[in-house]
């Protein structure tokens, strides 16, 4: 099921923009000082005139998207992660959120894919402050097909997104003709003893540790939850029903992220169900190798075995 993926998810970003760019002229890319790191420059030289460099103001990138999204334009914002929440909170919360209008926010580098950017670029817990917006589409692609999907589907839909993910190429998981609907998770194998719900790059590693977990005799299977807000419950419920241990793997805070949301689910369902959240734990970020934050977050592959056998 998994394949090595062909474009790094900048790319997927950038010629995705540019080809809403082609058709659409009220659709506008604007960055905070980052076109060279996500690859906007190629956007700017093609569509001068739809580009906007806030510099870094990431605060004043919000309010400028709210006065474009209010003469009609589709402001799509791009800069790390943890500035475009934990920075620019207040402006997108009023300015956007409250207001009622409709921009797609690109938080980049999301969770452990920083990498070298190092703890002060490493947010855990982004997705956690965006879920205080009722009205804030919350997703996170894990391949380079469902990333394009929801930034097409953002620009069809309008309203406020945002959207985490990393840069760089990750596996392929769907094929480029899939269908991905607003708040309707991806079964992409059922478990009878086990089902992950995961979302971003844990998806890869669960799918890698229900290979695994056979060799044990363990039916093993797992949900895409790449959406958080809308939240799939049916799904959850389905699950619950099923009798399958429920473990949440994520690349962000268990706290207020997609862990927290499941949990909310059971709790409100009212049934009993063996359930454990993988993720960032009582932890803040550090520089690091992918491959070596996974595995001192927990959310590699042989990690996730040891904490569902267990």
């Amino acid at each position: 099921m998994l394949r090595d993926g062909n474009n790094e998810m900048r790319k997927v970003y950038v010629d995705t923009l540019m080809e809403l760019a082609e058709k659409d002229k009220n659709v506008i890319a604007m960055e905070a000082d980052l076109a060279g790191s996500i690859g906007t420059s190629k956007f700017r030289d093609k569509f001068p005139e739809q580009f906007i460099n806030c510099g870094i103001m990431e605060a004043q990138m919000a309010c400028a998207a709210a006065g474009l999204s209010i003469v009609g334009k589709r402001p799509f914002l791009h800069t790390f992660a943890c500035f475009a929440t934990r920075r620019a909170y207040d402006q997108v919360f009023l300015s956007l959120a409250y207001s009622g209008l409709g921009a797609t926010i690109l938080g980049s580098d999301a969770g452990i894919s920083a990498e070298f950017n190092g703890g002060t670029h490493m947010p855990f817990e982004d997705m956690g402050i965006m879920r205080m917006m009722h009205n804030c589409t919350i997703a996170e692609p894990s391949d380079e097909h469902m990333f394009r999907a929801l930034l097409k589907l953002s620009y069809e839909k309008g309203g406020l997104w945002y959207i985490r993910t990393t840069r760089k190429k990750v596996a392929q998981i769907y094929d480029e003709s899939t269908v991905f609907e607003l708040g309707k998770a991806k079964v992409l194998k059922q478990g009878k003893d086990i089902m992950f719900i995961a979302s971003g790059l844990c998806v890869a590693e669960s799918l890698e540790a229900c290979a695994e977990l056979e060799k044990k005799g363990i039916d093993a299977g797992v949900i895409d939850m790449f959406m958080l807000n809308p939240l799939d419950k049916k799904a959850i419920m389905d699950t619950i029903d099923s009798g399958a241990k429920i473990v949440t793997v994520e690349n962000h805070f268990v706290n207020n992220g997609l862990g927290s949301a499941v949990a909310e689910v059971i709790a409100e369902y009212g049934k009993t169900v063996k359930f454990k959240r993988l993720g960032v734990k009582d932890k803040y970020g550090q520089t690091g190798s992918l491959d070596f934050l996974k595995k001192e977050y927990g959310i590699d592959k042989d990690s996730i075995v040891e904490a569902a056998v267990n």
